[in-house]
């Protein structure tokens, strides 16, 4: 797959559904943010990899690197899995205040990259 819109309709429209609302909300708080796939998942791009999502058997994953997680660690903690890996049950409603937090985090350190 090469683009988003490729991969999200690879899935039932259920799961579509969500992934765009995904999308959408990463798009709405990282207008800056260029969209590519990488690691064979959406991503967003920003000086560097921001975010990355993806769809499994039984959850949607967020990989908003091991920073992103290690700053949130307390909230995140009922949803992390790995190092940089962030599960959202298919059964459950995703978090998006805390998506939210994650991509706002993301964006200020990406951004901190060019100023060094």
């Amino acid at each position: 797959m090469n683009t988003i819109d490729e991969y999200i309709k690879s899935f039932d429209p259920n799961i579509q559904k969500t992934l765009n609302e995904i999308r959408n909300f990463i798009k709405k708080e990282a207008p800056e943010a260029t969209e590519r796939i990488s690691y064979k998942m959406p991503t967003f791009y920003l000086n560097g990899n921001l975010v990355h999502f993806a769809v499994f058997k039984d959850h949607y994953g967020f990989y908003p690197t091991s920073s992103g997680i290690d700053a949130f660690e307390k909230e995140l903690a009922p949803y992390r899995t790995g190092k940089g890996t962030l599960r959202f049950p298919f059964d459950q409603p995703i978090p998006w205040d805390i998506i939210q937090k994650i991509i706002h985090f993301r964006v200020k350190e990406n951004m901190n990259k060019v100023k060094k």
